[in-house]
C-alpha cells in the first residue's frame, strides 16, 4: 500500500504519453512508516494565466447531449482520481497525475472571447455546456471569478447554457442563475459520487463534501433553478451500492433529472486509477479491475460511442435496470434524464468589439 498525499487524488507525476524521457521511482528497500522522514510531500497549487485563442469547443459525439462547451480552466484542483480529463495535460508536456491537479491554467480572456464569438454574424445559438472538461467551480474560481464573468455574458445575451459541478460554490451565483432560469435558459447538474464523506475525500479530495453539494442543490432548487444529479462515475465494488441512495438524496434535495456514468479510464487515467486502488483499497483492487475489464471487452477502456458511458455485459445491464427502477420510483423526469431543453430563441447578439485604428482617433 502506497502513501497518499493529503488533499491530492494522485500521488505520482506519471509521465504523459508524449514525453521523450521518462523517470521511474525505484524501491530502495527502506519500508515506509509514519515518521516525518517518509511522509508524502505537500504540494502547492500553481495557477498560470493563459491567453486563449478560442473559447467554444465543439463536438459531434452522439452520446454526450451537447454540441458545444466552454472551459475557463485547464487542470482541476478537485483532484478526482478518476477524472477522464487528466490526459489533456499531456498536451502541455505536464503530468496527467499530480501536475493536472497542481499546475492549473486560467483562461483570463475567456469572457471577452465568448462575447466576441456571440457577436459574429454567422453564430447560431445552441446550448453551451459550461465546465465539462474541468470543473468551472473548482476552488480557484472563488478568487478569479471567470465562471461568474462568463455567466454574466450569458445573462447579457440571453444565451442558454447548462453546467455540471462538484462544488457548492455555485451557490454564490444564484443571483445570476435565477433570472436565467425564469426564461428557461439554464440548468445546473451536480455530480455526486458518494454520500460517504470519507470515501468522497479519497476519490475527489478538494471537491465539496457530499452534504454541501446536496445543500447547494436544495438552495438552487428553492430559487427556481432546475437542478439534476449525475451519479458519476459509478465504480464497481467502490460506490456502486450507493446508486439508489444518491438518487434518493438528490431527489429530496430538489433534483428533477438524473443520470449516471460508468467509470471511464482512457489513456493515462488507467494506471493512475490502478495506483489509487492499490493505495486506498488494496484488498479489492484486483476485483474492481477485473469487473471493469469485463465491462470494457477485456480492456481497461473502450471509447466506442454508445457503450463508453454504460459498459457492456451482465453487470452493465444490472446497473442500467437498477437506475431505471430507481428513477421511476422516485419520479425523476425520464424524458430529460441528462440535459433539459433550453430556449435558444431569446438570444440577443452583442455588438462586435470595437477595433481601434492604429493611428488613433482624430477627435
Amino acid at each position: 500500500m502506497g502513501i497518499a498525499i493529503k488533499g491530492r487524488g494522485s500521488r505520482t507525476h506519471l509521465a504523459g504519453r508524449f514525453e521523450v524521457t521518462v523517470s521511474e521511482a525505484m524501491d530502495d528497500g527502506w519500508a515506509p512508516d509514519e515518521s516525518e522522514e517518509f511522509a508524502a510531500p505537500r504540494l502547492r497549487t500553481e495557477v498560470r494565466a493563459e491567453t486563449a485563442r478560442s473559447i467554444i469547443s465543439r463536438n459531434k459525439s452522439p452520446d454526450v447531449g451537447f454540441s458545444q462547451s466552454v472551459n475557463p480552466y485547464r487542470g482541476c484542483e478537485h483532484g478526482c482520481s478518476y477524472c477522464f480529463a487528466r490526459p489533456s495535460h499531456a498536451y502541455l508536456n505536464l503530468s496527467p497525475g499530480l501536475d493536472f491537479e497542481t499546475k492549473l491554467f486560467a483562461k483570463t480572456n475567456a469572457p471577452q472571447l465568448l462575447r466576441k464569438e456571440f457577436s459574429r454574424p454567422g453564430y447560431v445559438p445552441q446550448p453551451i455546456a459550461l465546465g465539462i472538461n474541468t470543473d468551472a467551480y473548482q476552488p480557484i474560481e472563488r478568487k478569479l471569478k471567470l465562471t461568474r464573468q462568463l455567466i454574466e455574458v450569458m445573462l447579457e445575451t440571453q444565451h442558454p447554457f447548462s453546467l455540471i459541478t462538484k462544488n457548492a460554490l455555485v451557490e454564490r451565483d444564484i443571483d445570476l442563475l435565477a433570472p436565467l432560469a425564469e426564461k428557461h435558459l439554464v440548468s445546473v447538474h451536480f455530480s455526486v459520487t458518494s454520500l460517504d464523506p470519507h470515501l468522497s475525500a479519497r476519490l475527489e479530495p478538494r471537491a465539496s463534501a457530499p452534504h454541501a453539494r446536496l445543500r447547494a442543490m436544495r438552495r438552487l432548487s428553492d430559487a427556481g433553478i432546475p437542478v439534476g444529479v449525475m451519479v458519476a462515475p459509478v465504480i464497481p465494488w467502490i460506490n456502486d451500492a450507493e446508486l439508489e441512495a444518491v438518487l434518493e438524496a438528490a431527489h429530496d434535495a430538489g433534483a428533477s433529472t438524473a443520470g449516471y456514468v460508468l467509470l471511464r479510464l482512457p489513456l493515462e487515467v488507467a494506471p493512475l486509477f490502478r495506483d489509487w486502488l492499490d493505495t486506498h483499497h488494496p484488498d479489492r483492487a484486483t476485483h474492481v479491475m477485473s469487473t471493469i475489464n469485463q465491462l470494457r471487452g477485456g480492456k481497461d477502456y473502450n471509447s466506442q460511442f454508445g457503450t463508453r458511458m454504460r459498459g457492456e455485459g451482465v453487470y452493465a445491464d444490472l446497473l442500467s435496470n437498477r437506475f431505471k427502477l430507481a428513477r421511476k420510483r422516485l419520479g425523476f423526469d425520464a424524458q430529460h434524464s441528462h440535459w433539459p431543453k433550453l430556449d435558444c430563441t431569446r438570444f440577443l447578439r452583442p455588438l462586435p468589439p470595437r477595433v481601434e485604428s492604429p493611428q488613433g482617433s482624430l477627435f
